[in-house]
Order: C-alpha cells, then structure tokens, then sequence
C-alpha cells in the first residue's frame, strides 16, 4: 500500500510540474501553483505501488484502461481537460448577461489535480504493463487524490471539485467549477469509449 509520503528523491516543484501540465502556470495565486506542484510531486513519488513514476513512464499512460488501446494518454487527458475548463468558463463569462461568479483559479487547480490519486491507483505487473494495482481496487483515485490535497493544505473549494468529478460526486450537489470539471472530464472519456469500440470494430 502507498505510504503518501514522499521518499527522499529529486523534488518536482512547479517548473517541473509544469513540463506535465502547463496550464499550471495559469494559476495566477502562487501559493496554490506551489501546493498543486507539491501535490503532484508527492503523487509521482508515492505512485505505482510505493515506487514511483519517471515523467517518460507517466506520458506513457493511456488516458484510461476502460476504452482498450487507444492513442490517448493520462496526461494529455488531464491537459485537455484544463483546456476545455478554461474555454468554458470563458464561453460562460462571455455568453450570459448574469454574472457567473467562477473562481478560475480553482477551476484550474481542481482540473488539474482530479485524477491526481490515479498514480497511487495504478501499478505496473511483472510484465511492465499499467493495471490497476491492489491499493487502487480498494481505494479509487478521487478519496487519495483529496486525501493528497488535504495534506498539502489546498482549499476545500478545490478538493471538492476532486472528491465529486467522478461519480463519487453524483449525489452531491456540485460547484459551478465542479460541474464544468465534470462535464469536461466526460466529454474525453466517452470520446475515448467510443474511438475505443470502433478500434476493437476493426481489429
């Protein structure tokens, strides 16, 4: 089981993290930049059941193990889902007459940070292939990724959108980040569900 503390090993801070996620740097309060960064170096370290991620290793994760194999990764998920938050909430801000009162700062920082838990979810078999590992059967990704946000003192505005993304969320009642998060995230998985059936169509 991942002990979520991070083993004494090179520190990713947000120069390093922003290599993975660029919209980090988008993030324009920076103690929240830094605690997103911490969050996610604390996340790569604990990761693949206790031994850690290289950033090659994390690239090369698929998007997710439920569409079969397919050319989408988990980082360019997690990039694509900061994107979408950012133009919606700029559609949004641009479109009504109301104000839609969006904390972008949050937005961003809970885009980026809800699937944060998936690297202690997943692990590698004796084969080097990504599964989902022990720890990750008994404990999904959004309760360690708010339990990693927690440690590292980020707001309960941003753990919320991590706690509630997912279906876990669905007897909740969202935040308007939460709800474009949420929205934004399915978009990409049910894009990937289906290039998934059409390549298993072919194969």
């Amino acid at each position: 089981m991942p002990t979520m503390t991070t083993p004494t090993t090179t520190t990713y801070g947000v120069s390093e993290i922003a290599e993975l996620f660029p919209s980090l740097l988008k993030i324009s309060d920076a103690s929240l930049r830094q605690r997103v960064a911490a969050v996610w170096n604390e996340a790569i370290h604990s990761g693949c059941g206790g031994k850690g991620w290289t950033f090659a290793e994390l690239r090369a994760v698929k998007f997710t193990l439920l569409a079969g194999d397919i050319d989408m990764t988990f980082i360019d998920h997690l990039n694509s889902c900061a994107k979408q938050c950012i133009a919606i909430a700029d559609v949004l801000e641009s479109s009504f007459s109301c104000e839609i009162p969006i904390h972008r700062d949050y937005l961003i920082a809970g885009a980026l940070l809800a699937d944060c838990g998936k690297p202690l979810e997943f692990d590698k078999d004796a084969s080097g292939k990504v599964i989902q590992g022990t720890f990750g059967q008994q404990v999904r990704h959004p309760f360690t990724g708010v339990a990693l946000a927690y440690k590292h003192g980020l707001p309960g505005e941003v753990m919320h959108i991590i706690a509630t993304h997912s279906h876990e969320g669905d007897k909740m009642e969202r935040s308007i980040e939460s709800i474009i998060f949420h929205h934004a995230d399915f978009v990409d998985f049910d894009i990937a569900k289906f290039l998934g059936k059409r390549a298993a169509k072919k194969s």
